[in-house]
C-alpha cells in the first residue's frame, strides 16, 4: 500500500496544527506577551533615566533595567511558543504568572500610584493562568496528562 493510504503515526499529532488555533491559547499568548513588553518598557524606561536623569544610584539603576529588559524574554519567547503551539510553551508562562502574583501583592499593599498596576497585573496573571490550564488550551499544546496515552 502507499503511504497516501497509510498514514504515518505522527500526522494525527501534526494535524492539531491544521486545526484553528483556541482563542484562550490565543489570549493566554496575548497576556504574555503585553507582560514581556511591559517589562521591556519598564527597563528601557529605568535605563534611560539611569543615564540622563540624576536617579540616587546610577549603577543601581542601569542594573534594574538590564534585569527587566532580560527578564521580559521568558514571556516573549513564552507568547511566541503559545502562537506556535509549542508544547514547551506553557512552562514557562506559568511561571511568569506565578512570579507575577508575589509582585501584584506588594504593588497592592503599597501606599501609592502603584495599587492601581497591582490590582491590573493580578487581574492578567491569573486570567492568563487559567486561559493556560484550561483543557482547550493543554489540547490544543498537545499536553496529555499523567498517565494518558491517548
Amino acid at each position: 500500500m502507499s503511504s497516501e493510504q497509510n498514514p504515518a503515526p505522527d500526522t494525527a499529532a501534526a494535524g492539531t496544527a491544521t486545526e484553528p488555533r483556541p482563542r484562550k491559547l490565543t489570549y493566554a499568548a496575548v497576556l504574555a506577551a503585553l507582560e514581556g513588553a511591559a517589562l521591556v518598557a519598564g527597563g528601557l524606561g529605568a535605563l534611560v533615566l539611569g543615564f540622563t536623569g540624576a536617579p540616587d544610584d546610577r549603577q543601581q539603576a542601569v542594573t534594574l533595567g538590564i534585569t527587566l529588559v532580560v527578564l521580559a524574554l521568558l514571556p516573549l519567547f513564552a507568547a511566541r511558543g503559545l502562537l506556535l503551539r509549542r508544547s514547551w510553551s506553557r512552562g514557562p508562562a506559568v511561571i511568569t504568572q506565578v512570579m507575577a502574583l508575589p509582585v501584584a501583592y506588594n504593588l497592592i499593599h503599597a501606599d501609592s500610584l502603584a495599587v492601581p498596576a497591582g490590582i491590573v497585573l493580578t487581574a492578567v496573571a491569573v486570567s492568563a493562568l487559567v486561559f493556560l490550564v484550561n483543557g482547550e488550551t493543554t489540547r490544543a499544546l498537545g499536553i496529555k496528562g499523567p498517565g494518558r496515552t491517548e
